[in-house]
């Protein structure tokens, strides 16, 4: 292009700079990201030498383009999560919402032994294996962990586990820590978080060379209840600031438990609830949901699939995030109106997921509380409730 007016330059190379610079901050790599870039570089050129403008204003539809750019070429995968407060652009219907790889290796599983499955002789028959919307619900015997682990650690994923020891609570660290480093996703990268107002007292501890811990500095209330509420809000404004870089799926468990047998890659899915121990055979009307039409935690008489429990849940980042921040928005609301949900979070967690299903169920294997006898259908008490006073340790 024989260009030889410095002002015919300058959209061009401002068009090459939005480019670079949207392309470098949303980290985009696609070879596609050119070509708002090359259009916006010609129309430049042409506008100036063709209708011979020269005033600023022929800037416009070049910044616009870079922008058209920037905005339109964000790619997410199902396990990363971007926070945009920018207006959605929609894409020619032409265009393809993903870009499938399709030379990427599949997965291959190495030669094993093991029991060949049979699609009439379940292994189970005394539980509920599905849920009326085809989401899996895990118990013990219904699935084989050699195979899932032969799958999953060829994902390279990253897990993060947000636990709370505030105030009285430091005195689980250590039980949960140890038990947590031995039976849970063992072989799998896991980041623990700990949000405590004690940083001083959490234990020394070795864990194993795949694990790590954070701990991270927070304030306490004087009601165990707004400690309770707020851990929504804390973990939805942490997924936003740092974990949707640092990890795939996030889960939320309470600091007072301990695991006796594995958790592992059994759990991971999109969107994870935990069936409550003390509800998982009540109907739904004995259920202990918020009733209220004035809570937005409510559930009309007559609604409702599982009681989950609120102290072992998640999923996907983006799918937690969701999750913690409706929840929040919803004990606001009920803040500002005066009311407070029977079962605080774990109310606007019942609600949350009675609209917005689970992918995948944890029976109560997976939070049983040691007050109560166990039956038969529990066959692994994988993670249980530490006993204690609850008064005690909640003044």
């Amino acid at each position: 292009m024989d260009i030889k007016k410095v002002h015919i330059v300058i959209p061009i190379v401002m068009a090459g700079i939005i480019g670079y610079f949207g392309t470098e901050i949303m980290d985009i790599k696609k070879v596609h990201i050119l070509i708002p870039i090359v259009m916006a570089g010609i129309i430049g050129y042409l506008g100036t030498k063709i209708m011979d403008i020269k005033e600023v204003h022929i800037l416009i539809p070049i910044v616009m383009a870079g922008i058209i750019g920037y905005l339109g070429q964000v790619d997410l995968d199902e396990t990363s999560l971007v926070i945009s407060r920018i207006p959605h652009i929609s894409r020619p219907s032409s265009q393809p919402v993903r870009q499938v790889d399709l030379d990427e290796t599949s997965l291959v599983i190495s030669r094993m032994s093991y029991p060949q499955p049979f699609v009439d002789k379940p292994q189970r028959t005394d539980v509920l294996l599905m849920s009326p919307w085809l989401a899996p619900i895990m118990w013990e015997g219904t699935f084989n962990r050699d195979i899932l682990n032969a799958q999953y650690r060829q994902k390279k994923f990253v897990v993060g586990v947000a636990t709370f020891a505030v105030k009285k609570y430091v005195r689980f660290i250590e039980g949960f820590l140890g038990s947590a480093n031995k039976f849970f996703l063992s072989g799998h990268r896991v980041n623990f978080y700990l949000f405590t107002d004690h940083p001083e007292k959490v234990p020394s501890m070795k864990l194993a060379p795949e694990k790590s811990l954070f701990i991270i500095p927070v304030q306490n209330y004087s009601r165990w209840q707004d400690i309770s509420m707020n851990r929504m809000d804390i973990i939805s404004n942490r997924i936003r600031t740092h974990w949707h870089y640092e990890v795939d799926y996030l889960y939320s468990m309470d600091i007072d438990v301990q695991m006796f047998e594995h958790i592992g890659v059994e759990i991971i899915d999109t969107l994870v609830g935990t069936i409550s121990s003390w509800q998982y055979t009540k109907p739904r009307d004995s259920n202990s949901y918020e009733r209220r039409p004035e809570s937005r935690a409510a559930i009309p008489s007559g609604e409702g699939d599982f009681y989950y429990a609120a102290s072992f849940y998640g999923g996907s980042v983006s799918e937690v995030y969701k999750l913690t921040t409706a929840c929040f928005k919803g004990v606001t609301e009920d803040r500002a109106n005066g009311i407070e949900a029977k079962w605080h979070e774990e109310s606007h967690l019942n609600k949350y997921l009675l609209y917005h299903k689970p992918t995948r169920l944890l029976s109560p294997e997976y939070y049983w509380d040691e007050e109560l006898p166990r039956p038969q259908i529990i066959r692994v008490k994988r993670l249980s409730s530490v006993r204690k006073d609850l008064e005690e340790v909640r003044s």
